[in-house]
């Protein structure tokens, strides 16, 4: 007899949490979650190799492939496609768009990787309708999640821009307003003295406060 634990949904990872470790084999060999602890990670899914969007987005990414390393941070791709069919489709790829992708792509036939990850869930036949994106910082944290439907491809400026904000909030103990982009002015964290408050010039002042 089953009790109601055992068929409890599994709560997928989310920001804050450790990322789930996995090994598997990928398109650069076998590769494991903390071949990449200390530096920081962009772990994302696509529905399927051979499919118009995923591609585009391949090339896009593999085109960009050393703006994310100036930044310190690796790609992984996952599909439950297997290793021969990314092989085949990595091909195509260099010879339709000439250029190579180098960054693993990781074969997820069985979709364990997908679940532990909340890309899938308890019946899903496949992983179709998920495009999402896991930014993991150099301590196997995941600091960011992003999900796009599958007819929409993700914005890679909009990566480095997530990557960026999250790099330089860490590093200036700050925070990034809206539209933020590297350069901009950061914001410091609001004071929780309630002296502070009174004390401010102007009324604004106590929470929010530009610099550089």
């Amino acid at each position: 007899m089953q009790s109601e634990t055992d068929n409890a949904i599994p709560v997928p990872p989310r920001i804050g949490d450790k990322a789930p470790a996995f090994s598997a084999r990928a398109t650069t060999g076998h590769v494991s979650l903390a071949d990449f602890r200390g530096e920081w990670l962009v772990l994302f899914s696509h529905p399927a190799d051979f499919t118009p969007v995923c591609t585009s987005e391949f090339v896009a990414l593999a085109r960009k492939a050393d703006e994310f390393a100036k930044r310190d941070c690796a790609l992984m791709a996952l599909s439950i496609d297997t290793l021969f069919s990314h092989f085949a489709w990595l091909r195509l790829i260099r010879d339709r768009f000439d250029v190579e992708v180098r960054f693993p792509v990781i074969e997820d036939p069985t979709m364990v990787i997908a679940s532990a990850y909340g890309m899938t869930m308890p019946g899903d036949a496949d992983n179709w309708g998920v495009r999402s994106t896991y930014f993991i910082d150099p301590e196997g944290t995941i600091r960011a999640i992003t999900c796009y439907p599958p007819n929409v491809g993700r914005s890679i400026p909009e990566m480095l821009r997530i990557l960026d904000a999250l790099q330089a909030a860490d590093k200036n103990a700050a925070l990034t307003p809206a539209d933020w982009k590297k350069g901009d002015a950061l914001l410091s964290p609001p004071g929780e003295a309630l002296d502070a408050v009174y004390a401010a010039e102007n009324p604004g002042d106590w929470f929010w406060q530009e610099r550089k």
